[in-house]
């Protein structure tokens, strides 16, 4: 959707869609410690790019929501919030960016459910299903 306009829609479910400073400290945070271990991907981008408060606008620049705004088709996004995988939060700040961003975006939590939507797959699908219909068929 920002690299070609091939792409018209998209759905995420449970994301692992978040700016880099999030993603460091809010994803697997009980993996792993504050500080990141030698050999790491992590370990390895701050040594050679520096931290994300040192040089935030490098970790803007690789970040996915740096581009909100090259998006040219609607979002629809699905998350658990009893997701132990990836922050439901994720979603929400991802939703709230859009939003500022002024891209069609539609956003649905799953009380109580995990990554993989189980308790509402069902209802998960028949959304997504209906999302696509409404922004790809042709009549």
């Amino acid at each position: 959707m920002v690299v070609t306009a091939d792409i018209k829609a998209g759905v995420i479910w449970a994301g692992v869609v978040a700016r880099y400073p999030d993603l460091f400290t809010r994803w697997n945070a009980g993996a792993r410690s504050t500080t990141p271990a030698p050999g790491s991907w992590v370990y390895s981008l701050e040594q050679s790019y520096g931290t994300a408060e040192a040089n935030p606008e490098f970790w803007k620049s690789i970040s996915a929501n740096g581009y909100l705004r090259d998006l040219n088709g609607p979002i629809q996004l699905h998350h658990g919030t009893a997701d132990a995988d990836v922050p439901w939060e994720f979603s929400q700040m991802l939703y709230d960016e859009m939003q500022q961003t002024n891209q069609v975006v539609e956003f649905y939590t799953y009380e109580g459910d995990n990554h993989n939507i189980s308790n509402n797959f069902s209802l998960a699908m028949q959304r997504t299903i209906e999302f696509f219909d409404r922004y790809l068929k042709t009549d």
